[in-house]
């Protein structure tokens, strides 16, 4: 029975994210009407003059701003199929490991880049690829040149894309291995029994098992698709990459806090949000209809 004098307990429990809410996410809210001034740091946002939808139009007009759109869907897209498919096979090689007692450190092992910060694997990737790193000095063994990979328009994407999968690989797995978990050990008996080998039982058993959690994963992740990693590309990236490798977040800081643009960033920042927030809706109506996903 639920006891309504503990009410005003979970609500003091509750306060502290309440609080975080509404100062970093509803607050900061009222800043969008930037994106329809020409705003000036100086006169604040109840002076500066008005301009209406000019700062869309000129973000419209800009060469750049279709690749960096480009850009951010084709890394963003790579990273969502990704951390999908590689978790997924990873979780399925785990289930099937013969040596239970390797599971757990092989967990372990894989889980531990996700718990680092991109300002700490970003120094270690680039040391990694560096002219003078590991792996510049085992191409060398075979009489090549060294490669600036970080330096590279066509290794940009790819390298951003694999080191991501790198880090979350393990930790996204968990998701697999309880759906696995959840899959009648009978019917694998039964399968066995019955003369099907490893193949057969999982095209047939253990992918049929978790077909609705691989459909939820890639439904939810529709929502994600304008988030390419600002944290991880802006460790990474240089001029040199900024045809490939120049997404919607680094171009708005740029735009915004380096260059003082802050109306024209705050309208490229708001036109992500609302397709952002299309794309979310959409894809929990489809998790909705599909899978029987409800948040409320």
């Amino acid at each position: 029975m639920f006891d309504r004098k503990y009410v005003k307990h979970y609500w003091l429990m509750m306060s502290p994210g309440f609080i975080w809410l509404v100062l970093f996410s509803i607050v900061p809210m009222f800043g969008i009407v930037m994106a329809f001034q020409d705003y000036n740091p100086s006169l604040g946002i109840l002076k500066s003059e008005w301009i209406g939808l000019e700062n869309f139009s000129y973000m419209f007009s800009m060469d750049d701003i279709t690749q960096v759109f480009i850009n951010t869907i084709v890394i963003a897209v790579g990273k969502l199929v990704g951390n999908i498919v590689i978790p997924l096979i990873f979780a399925l090689l785990l289930y099937e490991l013969t040596v239970k007692k390797l599971v757990r450190p092989i967990q372990t092992i894989v889980y531990l880049p996700y718990f680092l910060s991109w300002v700490i694997l970003g120094g270690i990737v680039l040391n990694i690829f560096g002219t003078v790193g590991p792996v510049n000095h085992f191409l060398q063994l075979f009489g090549m040149e060294p490669i600036v990979f970080f330096g590279r328009e066509d290794l940009f994407r790819p390298l951003v894309v694999g080191t991501d999968i790198w880090k979350g690989f393990g930790y996204n797995a968990v998701i697999y291995l309880a759906a696995l978990t959840a899959i009648d050990p009978s019917l694998h008996e039964a399968a066995a029994i019955d003369g099907a080998g490893r193949l057969k039982r999982l095209l047939h058993i253990t992918l049929p098992g978790i077909r609705p959690t691989i459909m939820l994963l890639v439904i939810l992740s529709l929502g994600n698709v304008l988030n390419a990693g600002f944290d991880q590309i802006y460790n990474l990236y240089n001029p040199l990459v900024y045809s490939t490798g120049d997404i919607i977040d680094t171009w708005v800081y740029r735009a915004g806090l380096v260059e003082m643009q802050f109306g024209l960033a705050t309208a490229v920042g708001l036109l992500k949000s609302v397709i952002s927030f299309i794309l979310i809706v959409t894809s929990y109506v489809l998790a909705d209809r599909l899978t029987g996903y409800k948040i409320f």
